[in-house]
């Protein structure tokens, strides 16, 4: 058996971009985190039996791509609410209560997935954006595999076949029809269109203010026309500007409810959200992860789930 130094030198650095690869697959952080200790647990028992044939990191990823495989026949996709039905306009409707029957989508901090460590190996922030994951779940199984194996993490065909015991020309089927099914679920790289670093910083700055301070006028300012807003696991989700803001405005805002701590999750801004139960006390209520377009917020994505607040590295509750 090798000794921990050793297998540690050889296997350690590639982490993240593991537990990376493994929220691409499975939508979840915690699942994610546990299917890479499964990986490193088959490496460390197979590592005497590692030949060289391949890299070290191909090797892994051929490990971890097994596991999640193997994890996904037993699990259903794990959609966002704008993924279940359709958006409200009228943000007056009855809200449906949350769904704790399903699996939700979850965000992922960049610092778990390697997104803010320029020595990590992954293709950058696109591969981890909330609307490509969530695309991502539309795949079946093998061709989630495929596309994140070969576009995200850039594998040659012979590679990706190897690790899947396929054949290439099986390989590059399941990658056309792969890019096809999600190109039908809309544009994922939406990114591109981001302010500069200072344009962001005021941005967020802006809207951390207008938030704590119910500032609506203010808040709606920085809304895109066609904003969206969607909170895990409540099903209901809204569309438009009036719609997000007079939702937040009758159900959410009110001055000194709320305190934002700035985080970043899938290579985009977030905050964990912190709501006043007392005098002089704040519980953390979830992570909310913010889609820039422009110069203006275009996706709040508000994922009502306290227990990702600890992944994230922040406490369960402030003192006010």
């Amino acid at each position: 058996m090798p000794s921990d130094a050793e297998f540690t030198a050889l296997t350690e650095q590639f982490r993240p971009e593991l537990r990376a690869h493994c929220y691409r697959m499975l939508g979840s952080i915690h699942d994610a985190e546990d299917l890479v200790q499964e990986t490193y647990l088959r490496a460390w028992r197979a590592f005497d039996r590692f030949e060289g044939r391949s890299s070290v990191r191909r090797w892994l990823y051929r490990i971890a791509t097994t596991a999640c495989l193997t994890a996904l026949e037993t699990r259903a996709r794990r959609p966002l609410p704008s993924g279940l039905g359709a958006p409200a306009e009228d943000h007056r409707i009855a809200v449906a209560p949350g769904e704790s029957s399903v699996a939700w989508l979850q965000p992922a901090p960049d610092a778990l997935v390697g997104v803010d460590d320029p020595a990590a190996i992954v293709a950058g922030r696109t591969g981890v954006r909330l609307a490509f994951i969530a695309a991502l779940q539309y795949l079946p199984a093998r061709q989630r595999a495929v596309l994140a194996l070969r576009d995200v993490l850039a594998f040659r065909t012979a590679e990706v076949a190897e690790m899947l015991d396929t054949t290439t020309a099986a390989v590059d089927s399941a990658l056309r029809r792969a890019r096809a099914r999600l190109a039908e679920a809309g544009p994922v790289e939406d990114d591109l269109a981001e302010p500069d670093a200072a344009a962001r910083r005021a941005l967020l700055d802006d809207y951390v203010d207008a938030f704590t301070r119910a500032d609506l006028d203010a808040l709606v300012g920085l809304l895109r026309a066609d904003v969206e807003l969607e909170m895990p696991p409540i099903p209901t989700w809204f569309t438009g500007r009036w719609a997000v803001a007079g939702f937040l405005a009758a159900r959410v805002l009110n001055e000194g409810r709320w305190r934002l701590v700035p985080t970043t999750a899938n290579g985009q801004p977030a905050f964990v959200l912190y709501e006043r139960v007392g005098a002089d006390r704040y519980q953390a209520r979830g992570v909310e992860v913010l889609t820039l377009v422009g110069t203006r917020v275009a996706r709040i994505t508000a994922f009502h789930d306290p227990s990702l607040v600890p992944v994230f590295g922040f406490t369960p509750a402030l003192a006010g």
